[in-house]
């Protein structure tokens, strides 16, 4: 090959390793660029895979601590009411042994619960309703009564005694015609009472 014709094929082969060199470099340079945001495009995708799990064992974390606290609570109610029933229990069972007897506490406040009753009617004839084991306990007191009543409310006020009635103690108040009446037994008193009195139990238990 003539000197000239190697010159030709020498300047084509140069040519062609510059291009190839810069197309070489330019591929190698897209590659990098391709991998670095592949990499930054990974760590991204696992920072939020990595934030969505965290966000989940939060929310989850959260809601076992909630409902951690709701059943703590329920329980500590549960416990509440249930000493609080029981102190109702007793209770009742103490004002059962008392209103069992004819001392002098019970029949005060035999004397008491039907002059409430017969205030609150307002007087007039009416209509006394006890167990059978009280009525000789009140008997006497009869009189009494029906004179501070008439007093009070300026109604002439009489008692008769009804019929005998199933209860732990207390009476039953009512007008002759029973048009009107006020239950004074224990049972309606404790149960008329029960929602106040539970506010007061529950501050001397839990105080």
């Amino acid at each position: 090959m003539s000197s000239g014709a190697e010159k030709i094929v020498s300047n084509i082969i140069s040519d062609a390793q510059s291009k190839a060199d810069i197309i070489i470099q330019k591929a190698q340079e897209e590659t990098k660029t391709i991998l670095e945001e592949g990499d930054k495009k990974a760590q991204f995708e696992g920072e939020k895979i990595l934030e969505s799990a965290e966000k989940q064992a939060q929310m989850k974390y959260q809601q076992l601590i909630s409902e951690a606290k709701m059943n703590s609570r329920r329980k500590e109610l549960e416990a509440r009411e249930e000493l609080i029933e029981e102190s109702f229990a007793k209770a009742g069972a103490e004002l059962e042994r008392i209103a069992s007897t004819s001392s002098e506490e019970y029949v005060e406040s035999l004397k008491n619960v039907v002059s409430e009753a017969a205030t609150e009617i307002g007087g007039g004839e009416l209509v006394v309703l006890l167990k059978e084991e009280d009525i000789s306990k009140i008997k006497d007191e009869i009189k009494d009564i029906e004179k501070d009543i008439t007093d009070k409310t300026g109604q002439k006020t009489t008692f008769e005694i009804g019929e005998t009635i199933k209860t732990i103690g207390g009476v039953v108040v009512k007008t002759k015609s029973g048009e009107i009446e006020v239950n004074n037994t224990i049972e309606a008193r404790m149960l008329r009472f029960k929602k106040a009195l539970r506010s007061e139990v529950a501050k001397v238990l839990f105080k």
